[in-house]
């Protein structure tokens, strides 16, 4: 993420420019968040913004937060919580709210509970609709003072996060329209930004961004308050949404697709089913489409765009569910390769897109970010989506769409990404204001030598051999596929080199796990880490070794008892409270449990599939964070929340289908037309899974997969065309 906390600037305890600044911290730690397309809001629990003092709230469009300040009150108090909820398809917030009491000369005028105040907000593509509908359950007349207080400060993203720009743009007179008003703001980019605000009925205004409304009820009666925000920029990007109504047909329309195309999961354990549904939700609302096609935006509220490396991990993750995804991340990051050499943003040929953004502090260069690539990882996955998209799919039409692609991918890592010509991949920025550490593990002090001193660059983590070990291999599979048989003897070569050279410098025989990183003068790193799991993922560890680094993750340092720490206890660094030197990150757990399945490692995948069901009992809506804090798990307790994690995050979302895939072994050769299940298991706590509309080409399956003991029997349900089950024990 472009989001670490921390980054090394010559002092160890130094922050970079990016820092997510505490005073922002996520409040409540669990917000109420919507989501569509470019935009995104973030309420409290009342539907409120920002109503008790600064924080990450507001309506953001396009990288600016178009509202600020968006706040109810009744004659004046805040009214009471009754309930909030955001609905199961994400497509609505309501809050159920109550009058406080309200006096009158030191008398009390209208009693607590009296009115009941219903808020519904929906969003669209650049819109957001609430009503408010106020109702008098009381026997006697209800007539009070209702208000909204509202402001704007188009702060970019990067603003809110906690920067801090020496100059800024400046707000233009309100403007006054016969339903309501619009506010602006002159950026230094000289781009006008609008929020457009209108009232049925219109209010009263006191005060230039006070509308109030005298409300006057008798027993029984009811009122509904309309309001529209429209979010506009001068050039030409503005709302598309035409009515509330087109919202919710939007939502209903999107899940109506994916229920199409993706496979439906249920099973006998009903919290297990809440965690599906919530993260399928989640998911359903973080991915945008493209003109490329699907694409997972990586999270909210810091990261709602486009990221490199998280989008194609989340495709990779469901994508024995939904290939769809897989596709669009593909040509989305293969429009955004990098063709040119530009230091500026970490941009060199081939290389495949870390983040991109479209606020103003981007568009002006104050940060890098407005398509950057600084991520040594981006790359190499992305031909290895493309390899496990053509394995799940055997779309090679695509694949030979893709090649060009791939192969200025294959030509940047070895010409770009081994600074040194020793076979591995490295970093080092060229960025001045880029990101100093460049795997997903980019805060500043996540590299680290054993007593505790930061590495140097160019540094080679141990995950990014993985990964470039499996796109070599992949890219040789394909190769073959595309008739080009030396290219897959060439890429076969390159593979087994890496993967003997890795071998020899990388594991640790004392520590039983290999190093986490090789420095610039190719000293290890030897700290136990959460990236030599990944190295199981990416299927670069010698078998024998793989049982050997299991067992070290699920020890005691390394596992909580709710995940894999990213660093084990004990480390010089390590730190639960952290974000990546002792945290524990559900993306994290679920790569891991797909290279514990690789090896055929079942025990200890298990034991991680659970303590991440349990975690997730704990949560609100079920709903896994971008990370939580590392500490041993305690009897009646749950895990301990990190303040500003992104709730939700498209990678966390797709942990539970990344451990359920593992579990079942699950694997498709689509020109045998054949779905395999190798050596599938489930966890105790779960007796029986449905799998609906499981689709391999044009045909799709319905099966029921039954737990007796440690064994796993698949019943075929329905088929359409000729779709194989095949299943290994």
């Amino acid at each position: 993420m472009a989001a670490a906390p921390h980054s090394h600037t010559g002092d160890p305890g130094g922050v970079s420019p990016f820092y997510i600044s505490s005073s922002v911290t996520v409040p409540s730690y669990r917000p109420r968040v919507l989501k569509q397309a470019d935009t995104f809001a973030v309420f409290d629990h009342f539907g409120d913004v920002q109503a008790t003092g600064p924080g990450s709230e507001g309506l953001f469009f396009e990288d600016t937060r178009h509202l600020s300040q968006w706040v109810l009150t009744v004659a004046g108090l805040r009214p009471l919580l009754l309930s909030s909820i955001v609905t199961e398809d994400n497509s609505l917030m309501s809050a159920d709210l109550a009058n406080p009491d309200v006096m009158r000369k030191g008398r009390l005028w209208l009693a607590r509970d009296t009115v009941h105040i219903r808020r519904s907000l929906v969003l669209g593509e650049g819109a957001l609709f609430e009503q408010l509908d106020l109702t008098n359950f009381g026997q006697v007349q209800a007539s009070f003072g209702f208000a909204l207080n509202f402001d704007v400060d188009f702060s970019d993203i990067f603003e809110v996060r906690g920067s801090v720009r020496p100059r800024r743009g400046i707000p233009l007179p309100d403007k006054a329209e016969r339903d309501g008003l619009t506010l602006a703001y002159r950026g230094l980019d000289q781009l006008v930004r609008r929020t457009r605000i209108a009232f049925a009925p219109a209010p009263d205004f006191e005060g230039p961004r006070r509308a109030t409304w005298t409300v006057d009820l008798a027993p029984g009666a009811a009122k509904t308050i309309l309001i529209e925000v429209r979010c506009e920029h001068d050039d030409g990007r503005r709302s598309e949404t035409r009515s509330r109504d087109t919202c919710l047909e939007a939502v209903e329309a999107r899940v109506a697709r994916r229920k199409e195309r993706a496979a439906d999961l249920y099973s006998s354990n009903e919290s297990f089913n809440d965690w599906i549904g919530r993260s399928r939700a989640d998911l359903d609302m973080l991915i945008t489409e493209t003109p490329q096609g699907l694409y997972a935006y990586a999270g909210i509220p810091w990261f709602s765009t486009a990221f490199g490396r998280d989008g194609l991990i989340t495709a990779l993750q469901c994508l024995w569910i939904d290939p769809t995804l897989a596709a669009g991340t593909l040509r989305f990051l293969a429009a955004n390769q990098a063709t040119t050499l530009d230091p500026k943003v970490d941009a060199e040929p081939g290389k495949i897109l870390h983040e991109t953004r479209k606020g103003e502090m981007a568009m002006l260069g104050e940060v890098p970010f407005g398509r950057y690539y600084g991520s040594v990882d981006s790359t190499p996955l992305f031909i290895v989506l493309a390899t496990a998209y053509y394995d799940r799919t055997g779309d090679l039409a695509l694949i030979r769409a893709l090649w060009p692609n791939i192969a200025r991918a294959l030509t940047w890592m070895t010409e770009y990404g081994d600074v040194d010509g020793d076979g591995f991949l490295e970093y080092d920025r060229h960025s001045v204001n880029g990101l100093i550490n460049q795997g997903w593990k980019d805060s500043g002090d996540s590299i680290f030598h054993a007593d505790g001193s930061l590495a140097d660059a160019p540094i080679a983590l141990a995950e990014v051999q993985a990964y470039a070990y499996a796109a070599y291999r992949g890219a040789a599979r394909l190769a073959a596929a595309l008739g080009q048989p030396r290219d897959e003897v060439r890429l076969n070569d390159v593979a087994e080199r890496l993967r003997q050279r890795f071998e020899a410098v990388f594991w640790l025989e004392d520590l039983g796990t290999y190093a986490l990183a090789l420095d610039g003068a190719k000293r290890p790193c030897r700290v136990r880490s959460s990236n030599a799991g990944q190295v199981l993922f990416g299927g670069l560890a010698a078998p024998e070794r793989a049982s050997v680094v299991a067992a070290t993750l699920m020890a005691g340092a390394s596992f909580s008892g709710w995940g894999v720490r990213t660093i084990a206890e004990g480390e010089a660094r390590y730190s639960p409270i952290s974000y990546h030197n002792g945290s524990i990150w559900p993306h994290d757990n679920g790569l891991i449990a797909m290279g514990f399945a690789r090896y055929g490692l079942r025990e200890p995948l298990l034991r991680l599939f659970t303590g991440m069901f349990d975690s997730a009992l704990f949560m609100e809506l079920k709903r896994m964070p971008e990370l939580f804090c590392g500490f041993v798990r305690q009897a009646g307790t749950g895990p301990t929340a990190y303040p500003v994690a992104c709730l939700p995050q498209a990678w966390a979302s797709a942990t539970v289908f990344a451990l359920l895939g593992a579990s079942l072994g699950i694997s498709f050769d689509p020109g045998a037309r054949q779905i395999r299940f190798q050596r599938p298991v489930l966890p105790s706590w779960l007796d029986e899974l449905r799998l609906t509309n499981l689709r391999l080409g044009e045909g799709s399956v319905d099966l029921l997969l039954r737990r007796s003991g440690d064994d796993v029997a698949c019943h075929l349900l329905r088929r359409e065309s000729s779709v194989e089950i095949v299943v290994t024990t």
